[in-house]
């Protein structure tokens, strides 16, 4: 739950207010076990193209910390931010990647959120998957073998 308007917020600490209501306080995605990798993000409702499946604020980690979590398995779940990195609250960091994406992502570093917008219609029950190029065109390789 967002803090109320008129609470102060700590620097570098993103406003969730922004996060999108998708209705009848159910979301259109959820994680769960997944046949590409491990976890994957499920859509829970038919979602037409062009629709902003998830908006959520991202957790910005310094540079000089990089040397720490790349050696976590926190450093499989951040996404490149600036010269730095950094962790989608929520579901998102648990979008797998695929070169045939249902899904595109856009990185807001002045506000600090991650959408994701559907590109294709995503069917109930499909893992929605981006291309972790940001170009969903893109398939130069990956720093990890792609199955």
């Amino acid at each position: 739950m967002a803090p109320p308007a008129s609470s102060s917020r700590s620097a570098g600490i993103p406003d969730v207010s922004s996060v999108p209501d998708h209705g009848d306080n159910g979301a259109v995605i959820e994680v769960r076990t997944s046949d590409l990798h491990d976890r994957g993000v499920f859509a829970t409702k038919d979602i037409r193209k062009g629709t902003l499946i998830v908006e959520t604020p991202m957790l910005v980690l310094p540079s000089s910390e990089w040397k720490h979590i790349s050696k976590t398995t926190f450093a499989h779940y951040v996404f490149e931010y600036g010269k730095g990195t950094a962790f989608a609250v929520g579901p998102v960091s648990f979008l797998n990647h695929s070169y045939t994406p249902n899904a595109r992502y856009w990185i807001d570093e002045d506000e600090r959120t991650i959408e994701i917008v559907a590109i294709r219609r995503i069917k109930k029950g499909d893992e929605v998957t981006i291309n972790y190029n940001a170009d969903p065109d893109d398939d130069s390789p990956l720093w990890f073998d792609v199955d």
